[in-house]
C-alpha cells in the first residue's frame, strides 16, 4: 500500500506535483517575461536618400548632356540615361560601371579619368550620347516609338558631326538600333547614308553576366582602340594616334 503511494505521489500525473511544476514555469516565464519587456525597443531605420534631397520622380524629369564635336574619332552611344547618370549629370556615373576604368586601361586615354571629366572627352576625340535622351529606371521603360526616333535622331547626329567610328556600348542597343541580331566585334555594315564604321562592345555596366569585370572588358576597348587606328590610317588622319589631346 505504502509502495502505491509513493508511485501515486511521484507519478508525472498526480495532481500536486502537476500544480507545482506549473506554477514553477508560470514564474520562470514571467522573469522571461520581465526581461524582454526591460528591452529598449530598437529605433527604426532612417529611409536611405539616395539621390539627397531629390524624390525619384523629380531625377526621371532631369536630362544629360551629350558631349559632341565634328570629326571624332569614336562616339559612344549609350540607350538611355539611368537614374544614377541623370541625378549626377554625368555619363557613365554608377558606381560599378566599367567605362572609364576601361577607357583609361586600354590607352584610349592617356590620364585617368571618372564620370566628372566626360566633358573632357571630345579633347580626346572621344563622344558621348544616348539613343533617348528620356530619364527612366531601365530600358524596359521606352517605349518603341521613342526607340525609333531615338535611332532617326542618332543618324543625323553621325551624318552632322561625322565621327569615324560609332561604339554602341551593349550589344542590346545596336540590336534595337539595326532591328536584327548582333555580335560584339565590328560590324560589316557602316552607319545607314555615312561611311562611319560600326563596332558593338559589351555593355560596361557591372551586371553584365557575361563580362562582369573590368578585366573582362579591356579586350574590347583594345580592339576599339586598333581599329581607331585602322580607320585612321585609311582616312589618312594619323594625329592623336596616341591618345593625346586634339585640342
Amino acid at each position: 500500500m505504502q509502495n502505491q503511494e509513493e508511485s501515486l505521489r511521484y507519478s508525472p500525473y498526480f495532481t500536486k506535483k502537476s500544480g507545482a511544476c506549473d506554477e514553477a514555469k508560470e514564474t520562470n516565464n514571467l522573469k522571461y517575461e520581465g526581461k524582454s519587456t526591460g528591452k529598449s525597443p530598437k529605433k527604426p531605420r532612417r529611409p536611405l536618400k539616395r539621390f539627397g534631397e531629390m524624390s525619384e520622380e523629380d531625377v526621371l524629369k532631369l536630362k544629360l548632356p551629350e558631349h559632341l564635336d565634328y570629326n571624332l574619332d569614336i562616339l559612344f552611344v549609350g540607350i538611355n540615361p539611368g537614374l544614377m547618370a541623370a541625378y549626377k549629370g554625368h555619363h557613365y556615373a554608377g558606381a560599378n560601371n566599367h567605362f572609364w576604368p576601361c577607357l583609361y586601361e586600354s590607352g584610349l586615354v592617356p590620364e585617368r579619368l571618372t564620370y566628372l571629366d566626360d566633358v573632357r572627352c571630345p579633347s580626346y576625340g572621344i563622344g558621348l550620347t544616348n539613343m533617348v535622351e528620356r530619364t527612366t529606371r531601365g530600358s524596359a521603360d521606352l517605349s518603341r516609338k521613342e526607340m525609333r526616333d531615338g535611332k532617326d535622331g542618332l543618324i543625323r547626329k553621325v551624318e552632322l558631326y561625322k565621327p569615324l567610328i560609332v561604339c554602341f556600348n551593349g550589344k542590346v542597343i545596336y540590336e534595337l538600333f539595326s532591328g536584327s541580331k548582333c555580335t560584339v566585334g565590328r560590324q560589316k555594315d557602316p552607319i545607314p547614308g555615312t561611311n562611319t564604321v560600326v563596332y558593338v562592345m559589351p555593355s560596361t555596366s557591372g551586371r553584365t553576366q557575361t563580362y562582369p569585370r573590368a578585366s573582362d572588358k579591356v579586350p574590347f576597348f583594345l580592339e576599339l582602340k586598333a581599329l581607331r587606328e585602322e580607320v585612321k590610317q585609311k582616312s589618312g588622319d594619323t594625329s592623336c594616334s596616341d591618345g593625346q589631346q586634339k585640342y
